[in-house]
């Protein structure tokens, strides 16, 4: 039988250490731009997460309703919406994405014309620290 306290995920090892790497993530998606997307890996990777794709889809699926995280503007990394059409969060992504002026054709997105590009300097997670305040999403 395995032990009960070993973690469901490597990102998940330690209460301290996850919600430093929530706030790494939280940090880094609210910087990507209006009108831009970035793909699930992608924003691992910036976050300093690795390769996280699945897991920073599992952490924006618990963000709550009234987020102000731009989680709308996280795809796949080939531009395809992973909600689905019909769905109330689907349907509210790609409202969120069109009013941003993105064009959704096919339930994706031109990821080539729309693709957050940040050059090394863009983006800049600030170190955590215990006295830090942490980002509320």
């Amino acid at each position: 039988m395995p032990p009960t306290n070993v973690p469901s995920h490597p990102l998940e090892s330690a209460p301290e250490h996850a919600a430093d790497r929530r706030q790494a993530l939280y940090q880094t998606l609210a910087q990507v731009p209006a009108g831009q997307v970035v793909g699930y890996g992608q924003l691992a990777e910036l976050a300093g997460l690795g390769r996280a794709a699945r897991w920073v889809g599992r952490i924006l699926a618990q963000l709550p309703a009234d987020t102000g995280l731009p989680w709308h503007r996280v795809v796949a990394a080939d531009g395809r919406l992973s909600l689905p059409a019909g769905s109330p969060a689907g349907d509210e992504q790609r409202a969120r994405l069109r009013a941003e002026g993105l064009t959704v054709r096919d339930n994706r997105v031109d990821i080539g014309r729309h693709g957050w590009r940040p050059n090394g300097a863009a983006v800049r997670v600030r170190p955590l620290h215990d006295t830090a305040k942490p980002h509320v999403p």
